[in-house]
């Protein structure tokens, strides 16, 4: 069943609940800890060589781009120097050097993703040497998913097959709209010949699963001009479709400033957008899985949110039991026994500290057992659209404070405990996140709970 529209909930509640909220990346960690250090970051480290059964993934930052796009949120930098690229490359040997030399050589690893900026920005020899670089100092297992974010604009069949053959098997690419008014608003114009192109020569290279990512809420774009991309998304039949709201933030991200704010849709009408989205892409045989991914019936976060064990890392959605994340380059965040860790997020910072023998750390936090408790209960709603009462046991007055918030036909709750409505899946996300703004983190503004 397609959820009704989400205009039907009161005006306060799509002002509250419905702006956007930043990118997983993003919200996994926002603002710091500045007591937290390379030193912190260590001690986690060598819990974890301690640990040699444990499972993790690995998250490698490519923070590049040909030229940024006005409405991105990444971080990247404009680079057109190979010279520059390889600097980069030298320390990301270096980082993944100081990390293994800690927690051992040639760990196993369930998950790899390798994202940005434009990780396809990197020619095909310095691809072919970044994959040297990680599988020097980590094994991939057989049956690891391991994924890359691609930019169409810069694809080639010939680095579709590099990428195929250095062991990649899922590939991202950003679609974003296919309208050409909305295009030229945001600086990404591709046509949709181009990423038909790109689409197919990747199905034929083999890659096991494809994923599409749009972004509503964009300016000019109207509910008529949305649904012909959405047509033409459904014609090309991806494995996956990433659907994310845009948020507009020109005082952290200046190059917004070139974004007009009068042309942008309104809260209400960005959630028809999304909406429409959902409505077109079920009717495609798509089921919604967590806040803004579409997937088959029969891929495996679809069954993994059926059974109840869809979980969200600092990668995004995964079916797979590695719940902690190593993350390599600037902004990189990670995950390690219960430790919360991101890279400085400026490159010069980043290569900085690692030419002085430290993890390049920016932020951190050591969660304790009970803000665990409180991020796994949200993580857990937010994958499975339900929390059990029986999960919020020692979390009573947090279980109170959601059930009050959610009151207003957002949440359904029962003496078993709370189930998300269908009106309340399109604000799930802004709930959860007032939910975990509303924790007492201190001074640092960590919201470490959620992923949208």
């Amino acid at each position: 069943m397609v959820p009704p529209l989400p205009a039907r909930l009161p005006p306060e509640l799509l002002e509250r609940f419905g702006h956007p909220t930043p990118g997983h990346a993003q919200s996994v960690i926002l603002g710091g800890d500045t007591a937290f250090s390379d030193v912190h970051y260590r001690e986690a480290l060598v819990a974890l060589s301690q640990r040699p059964q444990d499972h993790f993934a690995l998250y490698v930052h490519v923070p590049f781009c040909h030229v940024r796009c006005l409405y991105c949120a990444c971080n990247t930098t404009i680079t057109h120097s190979e010279e520059r690229v390889d600097q980069y490359l030298d320390a990301l040997d270096h980082e993944m050097s100081l990390v293994t030399e800690i927690i051992g050589k040639r760990r196993v690893s369930d998950q790899l993703h390798v994202g940005g900026g434009t990780p396809n920005h990197l020619n095909e020899p310095q691809l072919a040497r970044l994959m040297e670089i990680v599988e020097r100092h980590f094994e991939i297992a057989e049956t690891a998913c391991t994924s890359v974010e691609c930019n169409p604009r810069r694809t080639s069949a010939g680095q579709l097959d590099l990428l195929y053959g250095l062991g990649f098997r899922r590939i991202s690419f950003g679609v974003q709209d296919l309208n050409a008014d909305v295009q030229r608003a945001i600086g990404r114009v591709q046509s949709l010949d181009m990423v038909r192109d790109v689409f197919l020569t990747a199905r034929d290279t083999g890659f096991e699963s494809i994923n599409l990512d749009l972004i509503y809420g964009l300016p000019f774009q109207t509910l008529a001009g949305f649904q012909h991309t959405l047509d033409q998304i459904v014609a090309l039949s991806p494995d996956r479709i990433a659907c994310f709201s845009y948020a507009h933030d020109p005082v952290s991200r200046p190059h917004q400033h070139a974004i007009r704010a009068e042309h942008l849709p309104s809260i209400a009408e960005k959630l028809q957008l999304f909406h429409q989205a959902v409505e077109s892409f079920s009717a495609a045989g798509y089921r919604w899985v967590g806040t803004d991914v579409f997937a088959r019936e029969t891929d495996e976060l679809t069954n993994a949110q059926k059974e109840r064990r869809l979980y969200r890392n600092a990668i995004g959605y995964t079916p797979a039991p590695a719940k902690q994340v190593l993350a390599f380059g600037p902004s990189g965040i990670g995950e390690v026994g219960g430790v919360l860790v991101q890279n400085a997020p400026d490159l010069k910072t980043w290569e900085r500290q690692l030419a002085q023998g430290l993890l390049p750390v920016g932020g951190g936090r050591r969660l304790t057992e009970q803000d665990r408790r409180r991020r796994e209960a949200i993580l857990y709603l937010m994958c499975n659209l339900e929390l059990p009462a029986s999960s919020a046991k020692g979390l009573e007055h947090e279980y109170e404070s959601l059930c009050r918030n959610g009151g207003q036909g957002l949440l359904e709750v029962t003496n078993e405990g709370i189930r998300v409505t269908p009106e309340g899946r399109y604000l799930l996300h802004g709930l959860c996140v007032e939910q975990d703004a509303s924790v007492d983190w201190g001074s640092t503004q960590w919201r470490a709970m959620v992923s949208p």
